[in-house]
Formats: C-alpha cells, sequence, structure tokens
C-alpha cells in the first residue's frame, strides 16, 4: 500500500489516498480502476489537473510526479497488472471506460523526507 497526497482539483486542498501499486523499475503504478465503477476516482481527475504528488511508500515520503499512461506503454503495464492480480480484468469488463494507469516519478532530487 501507499499513500498518495494530490491537490483537489476544485479545492486546491491537499486529499490523501490509500491505495495499491506495483513497483515498475524505478517508478510506481498505480490503478485508476475504483473497483470497476463507472466514473474514475476523485484522486484521479486531482492528479490529471495537478501532477505534482507526494507519495509514502517503502518507508519513504516523497515528491512525485503522475503520468497518465496511454497505447503501447499502458498495455505493456496493462499485462503485467493482470497478470499479478488477475481482478482486474472483471473490473474493466464490467466497463466502458479504460481503467487508467499512471506512473509516479520520484521528482529529481526529491530526498525521502
Amino acid at each position: 500500500m501507499l499513500l498518495l497526497t494530490t491537490t483537489g482539483a476544485k479545492s486546491g486542498q491537499p486529499r490523501v489516498t490509500p491505495m495499491m501499486y506495483l513497483p515498475d523499475d524505478d517508478h510506481l503504478i498505480v490503478l485508476a480502476s475504483h473497483a470497476g465503477a463507472v466514473s474514475h476516482p476523485d484522486w484521479y481527475h486531482n492528479l490529471v489537473a495537478h501532477p505534482q504528488v507526494t507519495v509514502e511508500a517503502r518507508g519513504e515520503t516523497y515528491a512525485a510526479t503522475a503520468t497518465v499512461t496511454e497505447g503501447m506503454e499502458r498495455q505493456r503495464l496493462w499485462t503485467i497488472v493482470v497478470a499479478q492480480y488477475p481482478f482486474f480484468t472483471a473490473h474493466q469488463a464490467k466497463i466502458t471506460r479504460q481503467i487508467p494507469l499512471i506512473i509516479l516519478s520520484r521528482r529529481e532530487g526529491s530526498e525521502a523526507v
């Protein structure tokens, strides 16, 4: 689990959300599956509006940049995700929206707090 702090898209206030993640090289991957709900979770809208986030994971807290994946990169990550967690296939099957996969990259110069 990690704690993701985003900035509210409308409020501008910090919002902390616990979620699962998958490591991918030196990045972390999170999914905006919303357990297969028809709409994206609020935290997803927040990071699209304000991609500078804070991550608490693996005993560290650091500034990161959130990037929504597309195309071949999204497909590569989706393959990894469903191989480890097949239930995400069921989440995707019950909705028409594509579940966003987001890369969290530590910002350069961002040391653990």
